[in-house]
C-alpha cells in the first residue's frame, strides 16, 4: 500500500480546505470550537452547503448523486472536515440508508427518499435496538401484522438517536414468529409524524437529549414501504451495520481528538514543567497513537475493497472494537491532562456554552469530563465490543 498521499491528493487536500475556510459559517465554528453541541439547524445548515457543492456524499454511486472520488479523496475529505470541527454529516440517511435502498430498495423506493436524504428535507433514524434486544438484536419483539395493504406495528424502540429530530426512521420489526429468529424479521420504512408514534427522551449523563425512547401503537406503514423481501430484514440489517462499524472507527475524529490531548498537555502542568515534558504521559499518548496509524491502514484497505466493489465483510467489526477502544483511551488521557479542573461537571457548558459565566481553569476543561462519560457508551452502540468480537472469532479466525 502506498503510505503517502500523492501531489494530486495533496492538491485535492488544500481545495477541500479552502472550499471550509469559505464556506463554514463563522458562528456555528465558534460554537462546535467551544466545545457546544450542535442542534438540528446546524446539522442541516452544513449539509446543505456541502449538498450545494456536490459533496453530501462522497461514497455514492455518480449516478445516485455521489462524487466519483477515490477512496483516499474521501478519507482526506473526512479529515479535512473534521479537523475543521465542523457538525459531523449525519450517517442515518446517507451511510447507513442510502446504500441499503441502493442495494435492496425498489427503484420507487430510490426515486422517493434518495433525493431527500441527499438535500437533508428528510431526517432519519434508527429503528433497531429493543428495551430486551440490544446486542441480541435478532430477540427484538416489535411486531409488524399484514393487514391488507399495510403493515400494523405495535412495540418499542429504545436508544433512538436524534428521534425527536427525525421525520422517518428505517425500523426492524417481527413479520413472522415460525421459523428461526433470524428469518422472521423485515425492514420497514416508517413515517414519525404517523399516529400512534411516541417519542419519549432520554437524558444522557452528559447533560444532552440526543438519544429516545420510541413508542410504536397500532402504527399503519404502507406496504410498498417494506424494503425488500418480507423476512429478509436480518440480511439487510447486517448489510447496513457493515457500513455503520466502519464509521463508528472514527479515525478522522481520533486524530483531532489526539492533535487536541497534546495541545492540552502543553499546557496544563506536571508539577512545574509542561504535562508533555513527562516521558510517561508521552510514552502512553505514543501507544495510542501506534495504535490509531494501524487502524487507519485497515480502514483505507476497508475502504479500498469498498471501491472495488466488495462490501464491508467481518473487518468492519474489527474497525469497530479498535476505533471505539481508541476512542475511550483518548478522552481518559484528557480527564487525566486536566485533573482537578474537570471536577466542576457543568453539563450546560455543551448546550449553552460559558456565556458570561467566568470558566474555572482553562475554558477547554469543562467540556472533557462530560465528553469523557459520554464516550463511554461507543463500545456498546452499533453492537457492543463483545458481540465484534465473537463475530471476528467465528468470521475470521474460524472459532466456534
Amino acid at each position: 500500500m502506498q503510505l503517502e498521499f500523492s501531489a494530486e491528493e495533496e492538491a485535492f487536500r488544500l481545495e477541500v480546505r479552502d472550499f471550509i475556510a469559505a464556506n463554514y459559517p463563522v458562528e456555528i465554528r465558534r460554537r462546535m470550537e467551544a466545545g457546544v453541541a450542535p442542534g438540528k439547524s446546524d446539522f442541516v445548515t452544513w449539509q446543505q452547503i456541502l449538498y450545494q457543492q456536490g459533496w453530501i456524499a462522497p461514497r455514492w454511486p455518480v449516478e445516485y448523486g455521489g462524487t466519483g472520488w477515490s477512496p483516499v479523496q474521501c478519507y482526506i475529505f473526512e479529515e479535512e472536515i473534521t479537523a475543521a470541527s465542523t457538525p459531523r454529516v449525519m450517517p442515518f440517511g446517507l451511510t447507513m440508508l442510502g446504500p441499503v435502498l441502493m442495494t435492496f430498495g425498489s427503484d420507487e423506493q430510490k426515486q422517493q427518499y434518495l433525493p431527500a436524504i441527499l438535500d437533508s428535507t428528510t431526517w432519519w433514524c434508527q429503528g433497531y435496538s429493543e428495551p430486551d434486544a440490544g446486542s441480541d438484536l435478532a430477540s427484538l419483539k416489535t411486531q409488524a401484522v399484514l393487514e391488507g395493504d399495510h403493515y400494523r406495528v405495535n412495540g418499542s424502540k429504545i436508544w433512538t438517536t436524534y428521534a425527536h429530530y427525525a421525520d422517518m426512521m428505517f425500523c426492524l420489526v417481527r413479520t413472522s414468529s415460525e421459523e428461526r429468529k433470524q428469518q422472521g424479521i423485515s425492514f420497514l420504512l416508517l413515517d414519525m409524524d404517523d399516529p400512534g408514534v411516541e417519542v419519549a427522551p432520554i437524558i444522557t449523563n452528559n447533560g444532552l437529549h440526543v438519544v429516545n425512547q420510541v413508542f410504536l401503537k397500532d402504527v399503519r406503514v404502507p406496504r410498498e414501504n417494506l424494503v425488500g423481501e418480507e423476512g429478509a430484514g436480518w440480511t439487510i440489517a447486517k448489510y447496513l451495520l457493515g457500513h455503520e462499524r466502519t464509521t463508528i472507527a472514527g479515525v478522522a475524529a481520533s486524530r483531532q481528538q489526539m492533535r487536541r490531548l497534546k495541545e492540552i498537555a502543553t499546557q496544563e502542568l506536571d508539577g512545574a514543567l509542561p504535562l508533555w515534558q513527562s516521558s510517561r504521559f508521552r510514552d502512553r499518548v505514543a501507544e495510542v497513537e501506534i495504535d490509531l496509524l494501524a487502524l487507519e491502514q485497515t480502514n483505507l484497505r476497508v475502504l479500498c475493497d469498498e471501491n472495488a466493489g466488495r462490501g464491508p465483510g467481518p473487518e468492519a467489526s474489527l474497525l469497530k472494537v479498535r476505533g471505539t477502544e481508541i476512542q475511550q483511551q483518548i478522552t481518559e488521557l484528557m480527564a487525566e491532562a486536566v485533573g482537578y479542573y474537570g471536577l466542576p461537571y457543568d453539563k450546560t457548558v455543551l448546550t449553552e456554552g460559558w456565556g458570561d459565566q467566568p470558566p474555572v481553569g482553562p475554558d477547554y476543561a469543562a467540556s472533557l469530563m462530560p465528553h469523557y462519560f459520554d464516550w463511554r457508551k461507543s463500545s456498546i452502540y452499533g453492537g457492543s465490543n463483545e458481540i465484534q468480537k465473537n463475530i471476528i472469532a467465528k468470521a475470521v479466525l474460524g472459532l466456534g
